[in-house]
């Protein structure tokens, strides 16, 4: 059932007069499209809001929003300002910025399942902490949508700017709507109204999709090829290694058209693609197709995310952490 939007973050906005919106360190479309959208939402409401966000905009879909972003605050940007983060439910999680937004004022807009102390919460959970609102609702399918509720809230309406962010982040986090279930009719009604405010799907789907290096493809060749089936075909394990990375580089990498090919395989129930960032740190991107809850598989590891797509940050090599995550996966497989 969907949360409903707290009083108390309506409160939080009505009474505030300058804001400083967050996001997670390596934003993806809906950390994107939320904070913007909401950045120009509290300027239509004659506030001051800046967004703010540690990056890096490794994604060819959002790397033309970087210059619409801040790595760091001044003394007089933080005086008297209020903090909202978006797609995240800790400064932590901000990366560089944390910093900067500790001890300000908080309200948190998010929908990941461990969202607050690693637990599952749901949008009527009270705040804690030096939070003043907590707007938490582990079924919407985007923190967009949420914001969409927001400004709904509000009682006001996305213009045509805020619906293309709206709609960019709900097509992001959906998958284009192929994560959306026989419950989600809620993700097409406010698909629909991002749609009557002036966004457009057909431009929106280009952007996430269109953009790649040819490098991009090769790579992506290399990762299919060495892709190894275990578990009786449910688990597709592979990798890429550090020199494949420095040589066809972390932009313009297509992860999604990757899972997509990897999920359409017969019997599979879940993906996972370990990445040698750094010869010192990998990260690893989880997919299932539905039974098997992945951000539960990310969570052993310290990461997050969602039931059908999760990932974190391993300190150590590829060949060492390859067989924890087949024990990880022995588990639910």
């Amino acid at each position: 059932m969907e949360a409903q939007v707290p009083e108390s973050l309506i409160r939080f906005i009505q009474d505030g007069k300058k804001f400083i919106i967050a996001g997670h360190e390596e934003p993806d479309g809906d950390c994107v499209g939320s904070q913007l959208a909401l950045c120009s939402i509290l300027k239509r409401l004659g506030k001051k809001a800046i967004a703010c966000s540690a990056g890096p905009f490794k994604r060819t879909e959002i790397n033309s929003f970087a210059p619409s972003f801040v790595s760091r605050l001044s003394a007089e940007e933080k005086e008297g300002a209020s903090v909202i983060l978006a797609d995240c439910s800790t400064v932590e999680r901000t990366g560089d910025m944390a910093p900067f937004l500790k001890g300000l004022p908080l309200a948190v807009v998010d929908h990941h399942a461990r969202a607050v102390e690693g637990k599952p919460e749901t949008g009527d959970h009270p705040p804690s902490g030096d939070q003043a609102s907590l707007y938490l609702d582990i079924n919407a399918p985007s923190v967009t949508f949420m914001i969409l509720r927001i400004i709904q809230a509000l009682g006001m309406e996305p213009n045509r700017e805020e619906a293309e962010l709206l709609l960019f982040g709900l097509c992001t986090d959906s998958g284009f709507f192929r994560h959306v279930d026989d419950t989600g009719a809620a993700a097409f009604d406010a698909a629909a109204d991002m749609i009557r405010a002036g966004a457009n799907p057909k431009q929106i789907f280009a952007r996430i999709h269109g953009g790649k290096s040819h490098d991009s493809r090769i790579l992506m060749g290399i990762i299919l090829a060495r892709s190894q089936t275990r578990f009786g075909g449910k688990l597709i394990l592979s990798w890429e290694t550090f020199e494949e990375t420095q040589k066809y580089s972390l932009e313009g990498r297509d992860s999604d058209s990757l899972y997509m090919m990897l999920q359409s395989v017969d019997k599979v129930e879940a993906i996972c693609i370990i990445r040698q960032e750094s010869p010192e740190a990998c990260t690893v991107g989880l997919r299932s197709r539905d039974r098997v809850d992945v951000s539960v598989i990310a969570a052993e590891f310290g990461g997050g995310g969602h039931k059908n797509a999760a990932g974190f940050k391993y300190p150590g090599k590829i060949e060492e952490l390859r067989p924890k995550l087949l024990e990880a996966f022995k588990k639910v497989l």
